[in-house]
This record gives C-alpha cells, structure tokens and sequence, in this order.
C-alpha cells in the first residue's frame, strides 16, 4: 500500500486535505482509482475514518469493489459501530460501485462536523465512521477499516495480532449473521403472540421451535404442519364426513380446525401454549386463514371475535377468538423458491425473526472435517452471493458430524445434492465456479 497524503500547500479552495492508504499501481500524485483508507480532519474534531473509493474509478479493485461480500462486509462493520451509539456514528452504502450515487442527505447531516469532506467526496465515500471521545471506540473502528482492507487484499495480520484480528471479525460478524436464541424468540413472542422463523435449510427452525414447546412453554402446544393442500377447513375448520351408528355409510359434520383447537387448549391451560406451524408458506396463507385472520392483531387491546360458518361443539360453537396466552411461531424455509410469497396482510400480523448458520454450533457438533467445510462454503456465499442468494446459504445441521469418516458421507450425501440442486436451479449462477469448485472438493474427500 502507498501512503498518498497532499501537503498544505496543495490545499486551495475546493481542496480538502485527507491521508490515504492506496493501491501501489497508483501514481505517485493526481487522482487515484480503486478503493483506499482515508482520513478527513473535522471543524474541531477527530478525522473521519472511511473506506473511499479513488475519483479515477473502480480500477484496479474493481473485482473487491463489485463482490457482494465487500459492500456486506462493510455494512456490518457500521452496523457494529452503532450498536448502542443511539446515533449514526458510522454509514455504509449499499454498493460501493455506484459513484453516481451521493451519500443521503438524512446520514450526511449525522455527519455535520464533516461537511466539507462529505461535499466534496460524497459520490466515492461507501464507508465512514466519526469518532466520538471514546479512543478505544475510534480505536477499535479504525483497526476493523484496516482489517477489512487489507483481508480483500489478501494480506493477514502478523501473528501476534491474530486473536485481536479475530476478535474484531467476530464482533461485525454477528452483525452479518446474527445470533438468535431461544430466548430471544420466547420473548419476542410474549411482547408480539405471533412470530415467524425464517432462515436458509439446516438452521435449526423446527428444533428450536420444538425446543420452545419442551422449556419454555412447559409442553403446552403441538406442533402442525402446512403443506400445498391444507386448507381454511383443516386449519380453522368446516365440515368433515363423520361415520354414525343410525345411517348406512357417513354424513357431514362441523369439525374443528387446528386454530380452534388450540385456542380451546390454551383457554383450558395453567400458562401460555404455543402452536407451532412449520413450513407455513408452503400453504396459501390468505385461503387458510380466510377471516381468521382479523384474530392476529397482538396490539388492540380489546378481544377480536369472528363468526364462523358452521356452529361448532363447545365451547367453540359459531364464534371464535384467540385466547391471551396462544401464541404462534412459524417456521419458514427462506431457500424453497417454490413457494408463496407470505403477503404484506400476513406480515403485519406476525414479527418476523431470521436464523443463520452459525460456526459455535459446528464447533461444538463437527469434527475438523465439517469446521473446515462450513467455513469454505460460508465463506463463498458471504463473498459472492447476491442477497437473495445469502438466503440458501446452507445451515450448520449439514456439519453437525464428530466421526470424520461419517462426515464425508455426510457431505457427499445431503450437502452435495442440495448445492447440485442449486446449480441446476439457477439459483446460485452468479458465483455458480464457485460453488462447483466446492462440489469437487466435496468429491474429493
């Protein structure tokens, strides 16, 4: 890296001083290209650390520049920043390859003390931070800029600072792909009643659903699930044929649905009771709802009551509401792209909550085969994947194998054919080499 820093002297109207670390294969003055660390003095303030990328354009970083990973990275470095600032002390843009792009005025205006250097460079700035009176703040901000520039480049940290480096890395990281735990969930649904889980395949949805039933709710609920022929009838209920002992063959009865049948077991219930839904898009929700869903409103405060279309046993009969203490998560496969689309109605009735590989668990369940491959692949998908395509990222349970022998069946055998699944589909064609890649070494083992 070449340290470009002007002098006074060349600083005249328009000009605004900066010190710059930049890609070597830049002349020695003059506009430079590619992406760089530079610092900008304030109005009577510390520098503004950013990530920027050269007036000259892309070139030569354009390859770090326009993968996915690079501007993914950087968000979660800021997103890291702000954690508890209760202000903006640092703004990433979304691609940095847009120089057409300024920064907004509603993030530029956070950055007040810097408004020169945020005028004048707006269009190339994709990642700053402003540092406040905490040093080991700004400290901390400034090694994770470096860290992330010079990990794009390919360089790593001298051995003594590599627990340092990882601890950084593992502090944005979990702004990338952030940990949710049970907890979380079970209180995200006391304040809300009604959550999905989403996430990619294997990152442990239905187990951690289940696992609520079991703790947390004390074995009050049941666990149901959609499919492409469930229907308003088998969920809310209707009429179902029903043998009897006066009449040859059957006749037609009002039977109730999943949804009744658990608001009569909460009502019937000491504490809160939970009604697991898995695979909840893979039914078409506004049909199988049908006017149930003016029950799930977890904010109005005054009891919502539907009436039914057939009068049911006690002590449903023709009119239905949802006790206080049911509540309902929904797990939901991020990586099917066959299904429906859950629709704005839906989405605003339940708080929506993503689950994301992650590596404690394999560290904890794999073996140094499976630790190995779960970061090669979470690796690929972080660098190279759009952001649709970060959704099918494949979840830890693929690596949750301690005999290394029955780990590389493991590999060959479920994660192999799903990423082959991948290919076929389309789904991951933007690093598709990649993946292949992958797959080979897979057959290799």
């Amino acid at each position: 890296m070449t340290l470009r820093a002007p002098a006074p002297s060349e600083d005249g109207e328009g000009i605004v001083p900066f010190a710059a670390l930049i890609h070597p294969s830049n002349p020695s003055s003059g506009p430079y290209g590619g992406t760089s660390l530079a610092v900008f003095p304030g109005d009577d303030a510390p520098c503004l650390i950013s990530l920027v990328v050269g007036t000259n354009g892309l070139a030569p970083d354009e390859g770090i520049l326009g993968r996915p990973g690079h501007a993914r990275k950087a968000a979660a470095v800021c997103a890291w920043l702000n954690s508890g600032k209760r202000k903006l002390a640092a703004w990433s843009k979304h691609d940095p390859t847009r120089l057409d792009q300024r920064v907004p005025r509603e993030a530029a205006d956070e950055f007040g003390k810097y408004s020169r250097a945020i005028e004048r460079y707006s269009n190339v700035l994709y990642a700053i931070y402003q540092p406040g009176s905490d040093k080991n703040e700004t400290l901390k901000a400034l090694t994770a800029f470096f860290d992330l520039m010079f990990a794009e480049r390919g360089v790593r940290p001298l051995t003594r600072f590599e627990a340092d480096a990882e601890e950084i890395r593992n502090g944005w990281f979990r702004y990338l792909m952030p940990v949710v735990s049970n907890n979380d969930v079970a209180e995200l649904l006391s304040e809300r009643r009604y959550v999905i889980l989403q996430g990619p395949p294997g990152t442990g949805k239905t187990h951690m659903a289940r696992e609520l039933i079991a703790t947390e709710y004390q074995e009050r609920g049941k666990t149901i699930q959609f499919h492409a022929n469930t229907t308003y009838e088998n969920f809310v209920g209707g009429l179902a044929p029903k043998t009897t002992a006066e009449s040859l063959g059957f006749q037609f009865a009002a039977q109730k649905g999943f949804l009744a049948q658990a608001a009569e077991e909460a009502r019937a219930s000491s504490g809160n009771y939970l009604l697991h839904i898995d695979e909840i898009n893979r039914a078409d929700l506004s049909k199988v709802l049908g006017e149930a869903i003016y029950l799930l409103e977890p904010d109005d405060p005054k009891v919502r009551v539907i009436d039914l279309p057939y009068k049911f046993e006690p002590p449903t009969g023709d009119r239905l509401s949802l006790p206080d203490n049911l509540h309902i998560v929904g797990t939901m496969n991020s990586a099917d792209r066959s299904l429906a689309i859950v629709d704005i109605a839906i989405r605003r009735r339940f708080a929506f909550t993503k689950l994301w590989p992650q590596m404690s668990v394999v560290e904890r369940g794999g073996c140094d085969l499976t630790r190995q491959a779960f970061q090669q692949l979470l690796s690929i998908f972080v660098d190279y994947a759009t952001e649709d395509a970060l959704d099918l990222v494949p979840g830890h349970s693929y690596f949750l194998e301690l005999n290394e022998d029955k780990a590389r069946r493991r590999l060959k055998t479920t994660l192999k054919p799903l990423l082959e699944d991948y290919l076929q589909q389309g789904y991951v064609s933007s690093f598709a080499e990649a993946v292949r890649s992958y797959v080979q070494w897979i057959d290799s083992l």
